[in-house]
């Protein structure tokens, strides 16, 4: 399948640049294919300890950087044939949903929609992740420890006025513990 042969030639390249491709699809349109390539920051440096350090979004340097190493190595590898295509590269976004570890890993911080396999949501703050399970912080509960693999649907939720310039989730709280006492 092509799209397997242009995520190996991509992965090496990529990686040089400390990032990996989190997504990729190849569709047919008119007489040319359009390739959209996702692509995130590699985890593979991150302490195996270390569960609660949050990961900067990727910036739009280095996306342009990314589109770059991905055009070159699509045009020299041959991969594309002599079909002509149209290539997107991007982060995954918001809007994609939370599947496997490193997706919630690389969202700590971030508040979260989940789905238990019973179908109630938990909406709280990502507090630590590990390759098994997350934790999360609801406004209102104790922070709750959920498996991973039994959440069924889970969604960032945007925040406008995030708390980004937050040195440590514990400031959070003391915000939280403030505010609430304004209440």
């Amino acid at each position: 399948m092509i799209a397997d042969r242009i995520r190996a030639a991509l992965t090496a390249p990529l990686a040089d640049l400390g990032l990996v491709v989190e997504d990729l699809s190849v569709q047919a349109a008119g007489r040319r294919r359009v390739v959209r390539v996702a692509v995130d920051v590699d985890l593979a440096d991150l302490a195996s300890d270390d569960t609660t350090s949050r990961i900067a979004p990727l910036s739009l340097d280095e996306i342009a950087d990314a589109t770059r190493v991905v055009s070159d190595t699509l045009d020299a590898a041959g991969t594309m044939g002599e079909t002509a295509y149209v290539l997107e590269v991007s982060s995954p976004g918001v809007e994609r949903p939370l599947l496997q570890w490193r997706q919630w890993r690389r969202n700590v911080g971030r508040l979260v929609v989940a789905t238990r396999p019973d179908g109630t949501a938990v909406r709280g703050r990502i507090r630590a992740v590990t390759t098994d399970a997350v934790d999360l912080a609801p406004e209102s509960a104790a922070v709750l420890t959920l498996p991973i693999a039994e959440l069924t649907r889970a969604r960032i939720e945007v925040e406008f006025g995030r708390v980004d310039d937050l040195d440590d989730l514990d400031d959070l709280d003391e915000l939280n513990d403030a505010s609430e006492e304004d209440d």
